[in-house]
């Protein structure tokens, strides 16, 4: 690289979908060079094909390798030669192999530092699945391929909401919900709060389970026997943690407005309130990572591809965020380094 900007990685998720679409509409913004380098893991035929036919004026530079990036430049890595067969608004199985091609050569750039973070535009669960492709979503593929323990963070401005299951069919949500595993992920929390937002004394509130958070256990039984021996467990170590408070009725009365973040019990739970403050407007970052991902917090959204008419502020706000933790964190080691550093002088003294 011939600059010292972030280098962001894209990978282009289902081109049949909006993906191209908004990652073109957000580099039309030329003040967004400014903030970094982009790298889309894809073709320059695919992207300029959907650049014609949508009318989008932007100009793209095909590259070889990550090395050749141009500042202020669109640059796309010239992962396939031959022409890709696009049409939009139609879930392929042959469009799927190169959505996960695009994210699969981009996370291995992520891990072997030819990037600095990771925006991923959506693809199709269904048309991605192969026998190179065995995952559920991205966030499954990250975990395998990165170090850390991943959870699934929905942020949009104050909200941030994280997930102690995430896609898990509804059926086996609560054979997966433990003690153990809801520490695990509020330690996530707890971290990424600190490390990521600057938020030295975080303050959770964990959601129940059941309707009512179980009504002393005629609904259910979990929020006694699992949630609040987790909730009581983290408080007896000092941590600001509150719950369970029912879901049905925490968003609606603006009780979340009190916390930094939530914890949810499954996707639903979580995602629909997230979904109905915030859509459009919001980020899913994957964090407890030692990598950076975020993506937009909508699909491929066939229905409207090619129409030139999605959104892409949730993308450019995936962008900022991914590019504003990666600040973050380099701020919060130096600071630890410092701090153990003094510590370890007026030991010696």
């Amino acid at each position: 690289m011939k600059n010292n900007k972030i280098k962001l990685g894209i990978s282009v998720g289902d081109l049949n979908g909006i993906g191209a679409e908004v990652i073109l509409n957000t580099f039309q913004n030329k003040t967004i060079f400014d903030l970094c380098t982009p790298i889309v893991f894809a073709s320059t035929k695919a992207m300029s094909y959907e650049r014609k036919l949508l009318n989008i004026d932007i100009n793209i530079h095909g590259i070889t390798q990550t090395e050749n990036a141009l500042s202020n430049k669109l640059n796309v890595l010239n992962l396939w030669k031959d022409p890709v067969p696009i049409e939009l608004g139609k879930p392929d199985k042959e469009i799927g192999k190169y959505a996960v091609d695009s994210f699969i050569k981009a996370v291995e750039a992520l891990k072997t530092g030819k990037i600095d973070v990771l925006v991923t535009a959506p693809f199709n669960k269904e048309t991605i699945q192969s026998d190179r492709f065995e995952f559920p979503g991205h966030t499954d593929y990250l975990t395998q391929e990165l170090e850390g323990n991943a959870l699934m963070f929905l942020i949009a401005n104050d909200l941030r909401i994280g997930l102690v299951t995430d896609h898990v069919p509804i059926k086996y949500v609560a054979s997966q919900i433990t003690e153990q595993k809801i520490k695990s992920k509020l330690n996530i929390m707890l971290q990424s709060l600190r490390e990521d937002f600057g938020i030295q004394k975080p303050k959770i509130a964990v959601l129940g389970l059941n309707p009512h958070c179980g009504d002393g256990g005629i609904i259910g039984k979990e929020e006694n026997e699992i949630i609040r021996p987790a909730i009581k467990s983290m408080q007896d170590n000092g941590q600001l943690i509150y719950g369970p408070y029912a879901s049905d009725s925490f968003f609606g009365s603006d009780t979340y407005k009190k916390f930094d973040a939530v914890l949810a019990m499954y996707h639903d739970q979580g995602l629909i309130p997230f979904k109905t403050l915030n859509f459009g407007k919001g980020v899913n970052f994957t964090t407890g990572l030692n990598k950076i991902r975020t993506s937009p917090d909508h699909g491929t959204a066939y229905d409207i591809a090619g129409k030139n008419v999605a959104n892409p502020t949730s993308f450019k706000k995936a962008i900022y965020l991914a590019i504003d933790t990666y600040k973050k964190r380099k701020e919060y080691k130096e600071l630890t380094k410092n701090i153990l550093q003094k510590a370890n002088i007026k030991d010696k003294k």
